[in-house]
């Protein structure tokens, strides 16, 4: 893991918008901001940015450098790293790792979103169905499910505080399905995939669906409810 101030973060333009996208340079990410490009769109990428979620400086150097409200904050943040068949390979360097990115970064994003979000707004963060404790039937995955669930936690947390600010938010937790990533590439196996457009449009639609009252839950591509 890197340590904070190891990597440089690249400034960003300031104003208004009404969308922000973290995580802008992978595929849902690229294809969110495609899809909402008619909009007034702020992207944050590592790649194109240096937007880097595993050092908590950076992120509080990008975000605090934005001026909201914004309609919609989307957050796509992942990675698989190695994906453990037993708990003999669970790694603790590895699974900080995946943490690093998958829980503690999301984390840190949430910790501006009081201050970035309109009153009413939605934030969507990217989850997966196999952080699902009630879902979960065949193991394995550990450092990736894990992450996951306790990403799903935080989110829940969120959405109960912005819940007595922003009485009109929507804060949830979406699993995207099997998307034909390179993320995905060496795992998606007999899954069916889609490609990242379809999947932005699938969870675009289920975003533009949500109300206040689905805030702090965890839903699929198709709007269904994932359990815990």
């Amino acid at each position: 893991m890197r340590k904070a101030g190891q990597t440089r973060c690249k400034s960003y333009n300031r104003g208004m918008a009404k969308t922000l996208i973290i995580g802008a340079s992978g595929g849902i990410g690229q294809a969110m901001a495609q899809a909402s490009s008619g909009n007034n769109v702020t992207t944050l990428s590592r790649r194109d940015d240096g937007f880097d979620v595993t050092d908590g400086e950076c992120v509080d150097r990008a975000l605090g450098a934005l001026d909201g409200p914004f309609d919609l904050i989307f957050v796509a943040l992942g990675v698989l790293g190695t994906p453990e068949k037993s708990l003999a390979a669970i790694d603790a360097n590895a699974m900080q790792e995946v943490f690093a990115v998958n829980t503690i970064g999301p984390a840190l994003i949430l910790r501006h979103v009081p201050r970035l979000l309109a009153p009413q707004g939605k934030i969507a963060v990217l989850s997966a169905r196999v952080g699902s404790i009630g879902d979960n039937h065949i193991g394995g995955w550990h450092s990736y499910r894990a992450s996951k669930a306790a990403l799903n936690q935080i989110v829940h947390g969120a959405a109960i505080e912005l819940a007595r600010t922003h009485k009109g938010s929507v804060c949830v937790a979406l699993h995207p399905g099997t998307v034909a990533t390179p993320f995905t590439a060496k795992y998606a196996g007999r899954h069916a995939t889609v490609s990242p457009q379809e999947a932005a449009a699938n969870l675009s639609v289920v975003i533009a669906d949500l109300t206040p009252a689905e805030t702090g839950k965890f839903f699929d591509y198709a709007g269904k409810p994932i359990p815990w």
